[in-house]
């Protein structure tokens, strides 16, 4: 195997370069995977711009970002190797959040709270290089079924799992969904195959929701274009007629968009749950009209990474619950990643879900 390996280094703001790296070490508790696609998360794009600090000490690079990725494995360290977890060859994914297992949180079940992360493309390096390393406890073997492009999907789909179950949808219930990009849609899958009733999807973007469309949202509505067939001025009354004035029984806001936020509580009815997902900005606050909330008996929920939810992402994957490959609108060499993010955030050619393939 060659001893040095192609990777996009992140140092600050708009800065990003391919650079030759040494291919990474293995310890006793890591696996060398073969990167085989990278997906581009929102993360991923806020990091570049500089709108969030990475997870170093200092916020920013040297650093390999990317955390949605699949590969193949290379090379295993002597405790996953003893135990048998894994091969050279195995097809697998990779859970970034890789905790530590030894915490009084991780202990409580509460992972995403791990004291301890080590985290791939946020705390080291990750996923736009031709390999990366994972600790052996954040790898899942892929099903033969499930296609590398699909498969780098589990990780937000893990964490659109985690948000829905804290959804608690019941049969026939009225969902609204706030943001139709690839979480959204994938959310949009999930309310049908666990029983909602009705799917509501709202956005800004009429090709997005056109697409939620495809993925099984009953209604769909623009919120902000006047000029869309779909807008809406008054969500709210639009809602209300669907419902015979009951309103949403559940909603749920996969965008950081603190006016959606607001807006879901709005138009969710009595002893609606109403999850906060989409990662605000610092310095972002939430207005709640106190009086109504308290006596609609709403719950208001908010919902962090994707703790204990990874299998059922992988089998919802597998078992075709939810079709994620369809969301990829374009795939990138490994050159192109810095371009891809420019444009996925300026939305040049109406861009869904971009992967990157080194």
């Amino acid at each position: 195997m060659a001893e040095k390996m192609k990777a996009q280094v992140f140092y600050e703001a708009e800065k990003m370069e391919m650079e030759e790296l040494p291919i990474p070490e293995v310890t006793d508790i890591d696996v060398l995977v073969r990167v085989k696609n990278c997906g581009i998360c929102g993360s991923d794009i806020s990091y570049y711009f500089g709108l969030s600090p990475v997870g170093t000490p200092t916020g920013k690079g040297p650093l390999v970002l990317g955390h949605e990725f699949t590969g193949e494995v290379v090379e295993v360290g002597a405790v996953a190797r003893a135990m048998k977890l894994f091969q050279p060859g195995d097809r697998v994914v990779v859970n970034p959040v890789q905790h530590c297992n030894a915490c009084y949180a991780c202990a409580a079940g509460q992972t995403n709270l791990c004291a301890n992360l080590y985290v791939p493309g946020v705390t080291h390096n990750g996923g736009f290089a031709e390999y990366a390393i994972s600790r052996y406890t954040g790898l899942f073997k892929l099903p033969d079924t499930v296609s590398y492009a699909a498969g780098a999907f589990t990780e937000p789909l893990a964490c659109a799992v985690y948000g829905m179950k804290k959804l608690e949808i019941e049969p026939g219930h009225f969902v609204a969904i706030f943001g139709p990009g690839p979480m959204g849609l994938m959310m949009t899958q999930l309310a049908k195959a666990t029983g909602a009733g009705k799917v509501a999807l709202i956005g800004t973007r009429d090709y997005r929701l056109e697409e939620g469309r495809k993925w099984g949202a009953d209604y769909i509505f623009n919120v902000s274009d006047p000029q869309s067939p779909y807008y809406v001025e008054n969500l709210k009354e639009a809602i209300a007629d669907l419902t015979h004035g009951a309103l949403a029984h559940r909603a749920i806001v996969p965008t950081s968009s603190n006016a959606a936020f607001e807006q879901a509580i709005d138009i969710t009815g009595n002893a609606a749950i109403i999850v906060h997902f989409g990662l605000p900005d610092t310095g972002d606050v939430i207005h709640v009209p106190a009086l109504s909330t308290h006596t609609m008996d709403k719950q208001i929920r908010f919902s962090w990474l994707a703790p204990l939810s990874w299998p059922t992402a992988i089998r919802a994957i597998s078992e075709g619950l939810v079709d994620v490959e369809s969301l990829v609108s374009s795939t990138v060499p490994l050159e192109e990643t810095g371009q891809a993010i420019r444009d996925l955030r300026s939305r040049v050619g109406d861009p869904m879900k971009v992967q990157v393939t080194p």
